[in-house]
């Protein structure tokens, strides 16, 4: 039975800005936040990655209605690193979301009515002058700077990755986002599509991530952080899959 939360239509918006930190975590850390169709996206069978999404979205719509049909939002989303292996074999990268957050109680109220990302409204500050973005949260305890503008930006100190073109593959977003019933066995699953993706490396200053501190993980290592900018981007309509293993 199709449910309203099952991203029933294609969803379009436009990625003013789009900053990610991806955090490498032990694998036995995560393990226990992810369901039981779903594999963790290691790096030599150590690392499980953790990202924590920025974004601002401009015009975000049911896809064909008018711009001016859209809203503005600021959204926080984060999210794990998997894989899932479909029924036909194909191993699909994608993310698993263990929490989202908006600038808007409007975002809140569609987006808890159409999907399953469980979404709550905090206090969202971002700001970009002057080569420097920040985005702050008193609410959330989130308190971020980076820098952009440098093309010899080096990864961030205790990185796994050796080089930038490595730490890309874990850079997000990845093709598809999961979710999963347990009651029905069903995976949920959602594609993303966009235009012009050209992540660049930047610097980041401060990282202070209130989602992380009170998951109380251990042995977290900021792996990289990219941020584009100027991006279409869609959401196709949801489609399920039974998971029978």
């Amino acid at each position: 039975m199709l449910s309203l939360k099952d991203h029933p239509f294609t969803v379009e918006t436009f990625f003013e800005n789009s900053l990610v930190l991806t955090y490498a975590v032990p694998m036995a850390e995560l393990e226990k936040f992810i369901p039981e169709c779903l594999e963790l996206d290691v790096f030599k069978d150590k690392w499980a990655f953790l990202a924590v999404a920025l974004v601002k979205t401009k015009k975000l719509r049911p896809k064909g209605f008018p711009e001016f049909t859209g809203n503005d939002f600021i959204l926080i989303g984060y999210r794990v690193f998997v894989t899932f292996t479909n029924s036909k074999g194909k191993k699909m990268r994608g993310l698993y979301i263990l929490k989202s957050q908006t600038n808007k109680k409007k975002m809140e109220f569609w987006g808890n009515i159409f999907t399953h990302y469980n979404y709550t409204t905090t206090d969202i500050k971002f700001i970009q002058k002057d080569g420097m973005v920040s985005v702050t949260s008193e609410n959330s305890g989130l308190d971020i700077a980076v820098r952009t503008g440098d093309d010899n930006i080096p990864l961030p100190p205790g990185s796994p990755f050796s080089t930038w073109v490595e730490a890309r593959r874990y850079a997000g977003p990845l093709p598809f986002t999961f979710t999963y019933n347990y009651k029905t066995k069903e995976v949920l699953i959602i594609e993303g599509v966009r235009q012009n993706w050209t992540p660049k490396p930047v610097e980041v200053l401060k990282d202070e991530i209130g989602f992380i501190q009170d998951k109380k993980l251990q042995g977290v290592v900021l792996a990289n952080a990219f941020m584009v900018e100027n991006v279409p981007y869609h959401w196709k309509k949801g489609r399920k899959e039974v998971w029978n293993r």
